[in-house]
């Protein structure tokens, strides 16, 4: 599993994001760094995507947090 890097821009504004996959209780987590943030991603099966976990995980824009998950979901071909 390598780490990925991607630009995003959504309503002009530049996210250069890093996602680097890790193994926890068997799953593959990301610890996702963007613009000076850094998350948690997971998958949620509750929305049937990834979706961050950690305390500050509302302060990403929601549409942010769809795109990233929509990247790494097609990298990994869930």
């Amino acid at each position: 599993m390598a780490e990925e890097r991607f630009e995003i821009r959504l309503d002009g504004v530049p996210y250069l994001v890093t996602a680097s996959p890790f193994e926890f209780n068997t799953e593959t987590r990301y610890k996702v760094q963007y613009n000076g943030n850094e998350h948690i991603f997971t998958w949620d099966s509750t929305i049937g995507r990834l979706a961050p976990i950690d305390d500050d995980a509302s302060d990403i824009p929601d549409v942010l947090e769809e795109e990233i998950a929509r990247r790494l979901q097609s990298s990994r071909r869930i």
